[in-house]
């Protein structure tokens, strides 16, 4: 089989001339394995030398344990270091845990209006923004001061709408340091191999893939249980028995929480002959608070639900009085403990001081906006 190659644009082109440095995102999947495998070909092609790394961020016991030894693995085939990155304040699960906390505090101070679920969802995903690009582009940075670096990604057009969009060098923000004078783009060289090219390179390669795709049988290779999973991945992930602890502790905060791990499907369901008769019992009131709690919040207006740069509006004493008898019942329903402005006075009174921070932001922004035009122009002046 011919396969598709590596694309470049004239920017990549430039700066592989220049011999800037180049990481390689790793996740054991196949896909970044034919990234890493394809990228050194073309870089001895050009004859760089600058730095090339694989990297990897360790997202803890959501992580497949055979994940990590997979981008090993990959790491000793090519002979390129392995750097492994890792959230300082604890795992994905923790995070997710640490969010829930958060949220509850939210609600009670009425910095929200609804309940907020503590998993990432499909529009917005943390996991990937916070854990994984954030983390890897801190450390390139603090790795490569005073360079230009190229981030590699081993996504394919082929998989999503939206990678179906995606090009093939961007700007990479999180890689720009006034500090360390850096400056960063994303590079997506297999964005036209398609499914049947990457397996068939693994093949005529003789490099091995993740046991998640020939043991377990699954799709794709991300966290052990992801919020984008199908349900057979998901099923398939829960027949391996290192994922089982972590399994039940996503059930646990499924019960903890009463909101479902994927947006129409509860994980508990999954494979419920790993859970006790506590967590059984526990998950069947998670869903019956989960449809009270829904039914709840369905009274609160649309104009006063959260946006961006919430709260858009002042209610009305009206508003404050059917607000008063949502957050009653939401805190019945979940029986959570602390809730601040439950009487209608006080949450009138509290959106009162919401939309004074809020005017007083602005004008500190706006502030800020006009010094920094101000000391632009006086920079051009000097």
């Amino acid at each position: 089989m011919i396969f598709p190659g590596i694309e470049t644009t004239p920017t990549i082109a430039d700066l592989l001339a220049r011999h800037m440095p180049v990481a390689i995102g790793v996740s054991g999947g196949k896909d970044s394995d034919v990234a890493a495998f394809e990228t050194q070909a073309y870089l001895r092609e050009l004859g760089h030398t600058g730095p090339l790394i694989l990297i990897h961020s360790d997202l803890g016991r959501i992580e497949h344990k055979d994940s990590l030894p997979a981008c090993q693995r990959l790491a000793d085939r090519l002979r390129l270091p392995l750097v492994v990155v890792r959230r300082e304040k604890g795992d994905m699960m923790d995070r997710w845990k640490q969010r829930w906390d958060d949220n509850l505090e939210r609600y009670q101070n009425l910095e929200c209006v609804k309940l907020v679920l503590p998993w990432s969802t499909a529009n917005m995903r943390f996991c990937t923004s916070e854990m994984k690009t954030a983390i890897c582009c801190r450390d390139l940075v603090a790795r490569y001061p005073k360079q230009t670096i190229l981030s590699v990604s081993g996504i394919r057009r082929q998989e999503s709408p939206k990678r179906e969009l995606a090009s093939v060098c961007s700007v990479q923000l999180k890689l720009i340091s006034k500090t360390l004078e850096t400056q960063g783009y994303n590079w997506n060289p297999l964005l036209a191999w398609t499914l049947e090219e990457v397996l068939a390179y693994h093949k005529s390669h003789g490099f091995p893939l993740h046991e998640a795709y020939t043991k377990y049988g699954m799709s794709r290779v991300s966290c052990a249980y992801c919020i984008l999973s199908s349900l057979s991945d998901l099923i398939a992930s829960a027949t391996n028995p290192e994922n089982h602890d972590i399994y039940r502790e996503m059930v646990d905060l499924e019960i903890l929480s009463s909101f479902s791990f994927q947006s129409d499907r509860w994980l508990g369901d999954i494979a419920p002959h790993l859970l006790s008769s506590v967590q059984l019992a526990g998950l069947s009131e998670a869903k019956r608070r989960n449809k009270a709690r829904e039914q709840v919040e369905k009274r609160i207006p649309s104009h006063l639900r959260f946006t961006r740069g919430w709260p858009a509006v002042m209610i009305t004493r009206s508003e404050a009085v059917l607000l008063s008898e949502v957050r009653r019942g939401v805190a019945d329903i979940m029986e959570i403990e602390g809730v601040h402005y439950l009487d209608a006075d006080a949450i009138f009174a509290r959106y009162e001081e919401l939309m004074a921070e809020k005017l007083r932001k602005g004008i500190v922004v706006k502030t800020a906006q006009i010094l920094s035009v101000q000391q632009s122009l006086w920079e051009v002046g000097a």
